[in-house]
């Protein structure tokens, strides 16, 4: 059942795709996604070293590496999917669709969960780098080439280095309600600058420094 779901859920993507056989034999990402959920299966057996080897052997054939370790849901399609990279603690829901170049990935700060999680529905456009431990909520769309590091809310279009909120919900955000990351990023240390200064200033009054 699940491979006549993946099957649709290709063609329904997909407009180049003119018959099921075609997209049974030929799509490398349809094949990279039955290899990875075997490679799991045996993962969750602990057969860790044939799981890590079915992987590794899918991504020589397809282009395609998905950590054996990952969580992914029903439907997932990878279009022309040459060049994805899927890290060990990444979750993905299902009616997902990632195109060539993507990468759900680390920043190597953190322990533990290291990769995102992708809600229902998400579009990842080509060349997208998703990297960081954080959310991307249902039905977003991240834009192709984006770089995304900070959680993105359900319904939500994120575009550009780093990634920006630009639409929520339908509805287009202007220059002045978009959020800016590096923006956001200054104003904090404006601000921890300015406490630590006062801070000062009160301890030379006191005759502390």
């Amino acid at each position: 059942m699940h491979i006549l779901e993946d099957i649709r859920a290709y063609r329904r993507n997909d407009p180049a795709a003119r018959s099921a056989i075609e997209v049974l034999l030929l799509y490398n990402g349809l094949h990279a996604t039955w290899d990875y959920r075997i490679a799991h299966f045996f993962y969750r057996c602990h057969l860790r070293f044939l799981a890590r080897a079915i992987s590794q052997w899918s991504k020589f054939c397809t282009g395609v590496e998905i950590h054996p370790a990952a969580k992914i849901g029903r439907r997932l399609v990878i279009d022309h999917g040459t060049g994805i990279v899927i890290g060990a603690t990444a979750e993905i829901g299902d009616d997902c669709l990632l195109y060539q170049g993507v990468t759900l990935g680390g920043t190597g700060k953190d322990v533990g969960k290291r990769h995102p999680t992708l809600g229902n529905n998400v579009m990842v456009g080509c060349g997208a780098k998703i990297l960081g431990p954080f959310r991307v909520g249902d039905n977003a769309r991240i834009a192709a080439n984006s770089v995304v590091l900070r959680e993105v809310p359900d319904n939500a279009t994120v575009v550009g280095v780093p990634g920006r909120l630009v639409r929520l919900s339908g509805e287009k955000l202007d220059h002045i309600h978009t959020p800016d990351p590096v923006m956001i990023e200054i104003e904090e240390l404006k601000q921890r600058l300015q406490e630590l200064e006062e801070r000062t200033k009160e301890e030379k009054d006191h005759g502390i420094v």
